[in-house]
């Protein structure tokens, strides 16, 4: 199957092949024709998986907007739970929206930055993509309004929920008209999301596209048996030694995010940590500097791991492990991603020793381990 027999707009089709893209994922595959159809989606399905062009490309297709739209109200409003997927998601409108006639204004706000200057462009947008709390203020503000609304995307439902957002979202659905169509992506399907879907949806299509064994067949797994005192020093190491020139580090605190990359500085490595007490424009700044290879190495935690999203990033690093199974599975498959290879290094301290067991009984996968011992990295 090509994207010719979707149903999308020929203009849209074009640029998907002018951008190379060859054929569609299986998400995409699904959802694209029953979104055309107006239905309600639930489609579960994990990061990377092209989920986010399976609603921005039928949405583009069958909305019809208003020349020159001069009001505050607007016609899709995508809600998401971080700032970086935020943008990312309009910069992905903004890929497939150049040849659409009439043409329409898209805007991403998100908190950490000023609001005055977005209440001031929201002006004439049709497509909105927010995350809630920020859009709940300007809702107060009577910066924007929703009587036009014709569709309602919740991507990352599943982190939406669990970040504490609920009430946030209650309100949110209070404010919108009855009839619209709802669009619900999630990356799990529990019973939060689940909840969800009993209110928002109206006899929606189903998918689920979560893939065999996590996916991971892409990305080899090692894992270093090592001190606390000496991940710094193995770190640096790793990266010199192999020359690795791309490198997503996840800890499991922003002081030691901070720290990370501040020692990997010291020692000739760029490198810059990105977590919620940054600020958004450093975050921004940090995050294009690492897809464009400028930085060699990006410090993270677990809270803005869905909002990374490089389709080719060789190299992950867990230089702490992550709360859960879910979390580490997440976090190594921002590699391997469409249908590249990629690396994931876990450094596993003494008292990480039953939890790595657990998550890789989760996995069905047995990691090689390596003994630190067994490297002269000083």
């Amino acid at each position: 199957m090509t994207f010719d027999n979707l149903g999308l707009q020929q203009s849209l089709v074009n640029i998907l092949k002018k951008e190379n893209y060859k054929k569609p994922y299986p998400i995409q595959k699904l959802a694209i024709p029953a979104i055309l159809k107006g239905n309600d989606v639930l489609a579960i399905a994990p990061t990377g998986s092209g989920k986010t062009a399976s609603y921005v490309l039928p949405i583009l297709s069958s909305i019809k907007f208003q020349e020159g739209s001069k009001d505050r109200q607007v016609d899709v409003l995508i809600i998401v739970p971080t700032r970086e997927l935020a943008q990312q998601i309009k910069d992905v409108f903004n890929v497939f929206e150049k040849d659409i006639s009439p043409s329409f204004k898209t805007m991403a706000i998100y908190g950490g930055v000023s609001i005055n200057p977005q209440m001031k462009s929201l002006f004439g947008v049709s497509i909105l993509v927010a995350t809630p709390g920020r859009l709940l203020d300007l809702v107060n503000s009577n910066a924007i309004h929703f009587d036009k609304l014709k569709t309602l995307v919740l991507d990352e439902a599943d982190k939406l929920l669990n970040l504490g957002f609920k009430d946030e979202m209650s309100q949110i659905f209070s404010l919108l008209p009855s009839k619209r169509q709802n669009l619900l992506f999630s990356a799990t399907l529990n019973e939060k999301v689940e909840e969800i879907n009993q209110i928002l949806l109206r006899n929606p299509t189903i998918i689920n596209v979560t893939p065999k064994e996590n996916n991971l067949e892409n990305i080899s797994q090692l894992a270093y048996s090592i001190s606390n005192e000496k991940k710094g020093p193995l770190l640096r190491y790793l990266i010199k030694s192999g020359n690795l020139k791309q490198v997503l580090v996840f800890t499991a605190s922003t002081y030691k995010a901070d720290n990370v990359s501040d020692k990997l500085r010291k020692n000739g490595i760029s490198a810059r940590a990105i977590h919620g007490k940054k600020n958004q424009e450093a975050r921004k700044m940090a995050l294009q500097d690492f897809k464009n290879g400028k930085l060699r190495v990006l410090v993270t935690t677990d809270l803005l791991a869905r909002g990374i999203d490089i389709e080719y990033l060789p190299h992950v690093i867990n230089y702490e492990l992550p709360r859960s199974p879910k979390d580490y599975i997440h976090r190594i498959g921002r590699t391997g991603r469409a249908e590249s290879l990629g690396e994931a290094i876990t450094f596993v301290a003494p008292e990480d020793e039953h939890h790595f067991k657990i998550i890789q009984k989760k996995m069905k996968i047995s990691v090689e381990r390596i003994e630190s011992n067994e490297v002269d990295f000083n």
